[in-house]
């Protein structure tokens, strides 16, 4: 490496400045013209170690592309649109865009990606939690950014992911679930009877289905005559595309539950029912196969199944409740009932036994409680 190369092989050369200069062949651009490298130091030795370096980044095939620096903006676009698309669910997807274009991109958007420094993001974090989100959302978008940065330091983009020398903020104990009692229940089927869809609500409490997954139950997910009703999918509304179909979040969300009798009958009045819309919509009716539907046929919007949840509760005269604690209040009601916390596990569709016991650790001491009982019982009479 003395004096200029061949071609296509490193150069370094002393200039009138003083200085020593070198250059490197990095192979091509873009637009298909040469991509030479500069490099320079005071001294001979230092240029030679640092063409060194370049020579060893592109045989190793780990060299970014020339040109102007890429931004902390242009790096996470390009992270969503083309690595994490292929990679998460729509909804998630839409998620991370609208973190980084709301959170990321007016704080730290601008900046070059290869100058991002930890107090970048402990500044942007305090930043977000001065507008009033709450911890768990800057923790979301610090796993988010955690991802990004790590594939762009696996692509040689930055020297380090910055993302691992920063303490996010502690998570939020989740919310206590608050759900219904057996007489409350009660009181909000009886408020049910009679109304568009009154089985949606009977299965809200009786089986603890996810609002995404009774909204995306399909008839042929049903078999009334086994009593069975298979868990298949979930539905979201996802920027660009409407409301869409979507793979459940783990295998355990995929299942099969068994139905109580009276709800497979009323399963059986709700189809008779919409049978009847659906001769009434005539040509409007659009087949989706759904089990809870608009008159037309067409799925139902989160927003108004949540609506239509508050006005039940405000005529069965039960406190309000989010509508996430219908689902609380079933896995309530079976723990009180005796049923194992395995069997709840797998009727929610939790992953791992340790979900079930933490988010419903408020029924365990009266479950320990009644073991206690059934062992006095047992050994003493």
């Amino acid at each position: 490496m003395t004096g200029r190369g061949a071609n296509g092989r490193s150069t370094i050369i002393k200039r009138d400045d003083g200085r020593w200069h070198g250059y490197v062949s990095m192979g091509t651009k873009g637009n298909g013209s040469r991509d030479r490298r500069h490099v320079s130091a005071a001294t001979r030795g230092d240029v030679v170690k640092k063409v060194k370096a370049l020579e060893e980044k592109r045989d190793a095939g780990m060299t970014s592309a020339a040109g102007r620096p890429m931004t902390v903006e242009e790096w996470l676009t390009y992270w969503a649109d083309n690595i994490a698309s292929s990679r998460v669910r729509p909804r998630t997807l839409d998620s991370y865009r609208s973190m980084i274009r709301m959170h990321l991109v007016p704080h730290i958007g601008r900046r070059r990606l290869d100058q991002l420094m930890p107090e970048h993001l402990e500044q942007t974090y305090a930043a977000i939690l001065a507008t009033g989100l709450s911890p768990t959302t800057v923790l979301r978008i610090h796993r988010m950014l955690h991802r990004a940065l790590k594939i762009a330091m696996q692509r040689d983009r930055v020297a380090r992911n910055v993302a691992t020398l920063v303490e996010p903020p502690r998570q939020e104990r989740p919310q206590t679930p608050e759900p219904l009692d057996v007489d409350e229940c009660k009181r909000v089927l009886a408020a049910a009877e009679g109304r568009r869809n009154a089985a949606r609500w009977t299965v809200a409490l009786a089986l603890g289905l996810r609002q995404s997954e009774a909204l995306a139950l399909q008839w042929r997910d049903i078999d009334l005559e086994a009593a069975r009703l298979s868990v298949r999918r979930g539905l979201h509304r996802v920027a660009g595309q409407g409301l869409v179909f979507t793979e459940p979040k783990t295998d355990r969300s995929r299942r099969t539950i068994a139905l109580p009798g009276p709800l497979t009958e009323a399963l059986r009045k709700h189809r008779a029912a919409q049978n009847e819309e659906r001769l009434v919509a005539g040509t409007d009716w659009e087949d989706w196969d759904l089990v809870f539907a608009q008159p037309n046929g067409r799925p139902l919007d989160k927003h108004s199944d949540y609506e239509a949840w508050c006005a039940l509760l405000r005529e069965a005269g039960v406190r309000h409740i989010r509508l996430h604690d219908g689902r609380h209040t079933a896995a309530t009601l079976l723990l009180t009932a005796g049923v194992h916390p395995r069997v709840v596990m797998e009727l929610l569709g939790h992953s791992q036994m340790r979900t079930t016991t933490d988010i419903y650790s408020h029924v365990m001491p009266a479950l320990a409680q009644e073991a206690a009982d059934r062992m006095s019982a047992t050994l003493w009479g």
